[in-house]
């Protein structure tokens, strides 16, 4: 009997997000009905990510979860922790298939193989597909770029431009998942694109792994890209999602400014305001140079939204280093952080690292930083109050009201009206709720 639904469920970054929802989209055109993960289908893909032990829980459960739901269906595990840990997701009990980030892309070829006899797994080594328990080594193809987008609503698209890392950070596994750093080229960037526009979504989030690393191996620059972009007939917004300081450069900055495609948001990570730390992680820059990109987006663009990624607790981190990261976050003007408590991975630096942060510290680190950023992000709806801006309405509906964000990433929300999904509303930001603005329509 062969599969005629399936089902995909993902975890961890926007590029899994991207590469999931193109997967989805070439079963979708061979016919198959594509169903809820929570719902009974023949065949579940789960799109794993290896950032935390958390994370890798997650996937573990989403496993779990799917045999349950049909203890009958073949079950497919692609992505970072498939890459790192085949053999362990191969032995779990329901899974059928396990590829890793070459592999997956042959996703729809492999799928006969989910309905041969099982045959079991002798071995456990990075870089190898099983399928039926039958290893195939991918490392011929780790190097090669494969362009993905997202149909994840009908408003906005993730749009891959970039995969892989050349940085290696002491406490990432992501460089040894995903490989090295390559991307996409400008021109099919931008064919792209044309096409996700043609699709009557409104607005692309370019993301990577390393996105202002875009263009190095091909002679081209993160740059020319936003550039050709911005040029794209019947473009309306274009989001740039998570870009290291050291790549964030003057001149990408003072281009968004003047842009009227490109919004004014930006996610930075920082990781730690600590230049000691920031030395012991391998980050390529300090929080000098932080800081001056962040002082740059205030003075072109003052109603930007600023986002900064924070690891605390990393191995060595003092009560003094965690002050100096604290207080250099409280000064600076960012709009509000995303925080993460350190994990270590194995086959990094910082596994073998002295000085591991107690987890009782690490949580009060993180409950401090989260208060924090908290009051970053109400202190920043606070300023806008009062301005006119443009909303990308959503289309859900959420106990009778719909949501949407502002080019600078502020949530609003409205009664619930099917005129204005996917369209770009003037409102009045005046009445600050809990989780955002209740939206005044200007019409």
């Amino acid at each position: 009997m062969n599969p005629t639904s399936i089902a995909f469920h993902h975890f961890g970054c926007k590029v899994n997000f991207a590469e999931a929802s193109a997967l989805s989209r070439q079963f979708q055109e061979k016919g198959f009905e594509i169903r809820d993960f929570h719902d009974p289908a023949d065949v579940y893909v789960i799109s794993t990510c290896v950032v935390t032990t958390v994370a890798e829980k997650k996937c573990r459960a989403a496993i779990r979860q799917a045999h349950k739901i049909n203890p009958t269906a073949k079950i497919a595990v692609i992505g970072c922790f498939s890459e790192l840990k085949p053999g362990e997701l191969a032995r779990m009990e329901g899974v059928d298939l396990v590829l890793g980030h070459t592999g997956k892309f042959r996703l729809l070829e492999e799928l006969t193989g989910l309905y041969q006899p099982d045959i079991p797994v002798e071995t456990e080594s990075p870089g190898h597909d099983y399928h039926g328990g039958i290893a195939t080594n991918l490392k011929a193809g780790k190097d090669s770029f494969v362009p993905s987008f997202s149909y994840g609503d009908r408003t906005r698209s993730f749009l891959k431009i970039q995969d892989g890392c050349d940085y290696y950070c002491t406490y990432c596994t992501i460089p040894l998942a995903r490989g090295r750093s390559r991307s996409d080229t400008v021109e099919n960037t931008v064919k792209n694109a044309r096409e996700i526009i043609s699709n009557g979504i409104r607005e692309i989030v370019l993301t990577g792994v390393n996105i202002g690393d875009f263009g190095r191996h091909n002679g081209e620059d993160f740059l020319q890209l936003i550039r050709a972009l911005d040029k794209v007939e019947g473009m309306k917004r274009i989001r740039i999602s998570s870009i290291e300081p050291d790549l964030l450069t003057n001149e990408i900055i003072g281009f968004v400014a003047t842009s009227g495609n490109f919004l004014p948001h930006f996610h930075i990570p920082l990781q730690s305001g600590c230049n000691k730390i920031l030395r012991a992680m391998h980050r390529k820059y300090n929080r000098e140079l932080y800081a001056s990109r962040v002082a740059t987006i205030r003075e072109l663009m003052p109603d930007a939204c600023i986002a900064a990624d924070v690891i605390v607790g990393f191995p060595g981190e003092t009560n003094e280093d965690f002050e100096e990261t604290f207080d250099f976050l409280r000064q600076i003007e960012i709009s509000y952080l995303h925080v993460f408590t350190y994990s270590k991975r194995d086959n990094t630096l910082a596994s073998r690292m002295e000085s591991p942060v107690p987890d009782k510290v690490r949580k009060q680190r993180s409950d401090a930083l989260h208060k924090l950023s908290d009051e970053k992000k109400h202190q920043f709806y606070l300023e806008n109050r009062g301005r006119e801006v443009k909303v990308l309405f959503e289309s859900d509906n959420s106990q009778g009201f719909m949501h949407g964000f502002t080019e600078n990433y502020i949530k609003v929300k409205t009664p619930f009206n099917p005129a204005y999904v996917n369209q770009i509303v003037q409102v009045k930001l005046e009445n600050l709720e809990k989780e955002g603005y209740l939206a005044d329509l200007i019409l």
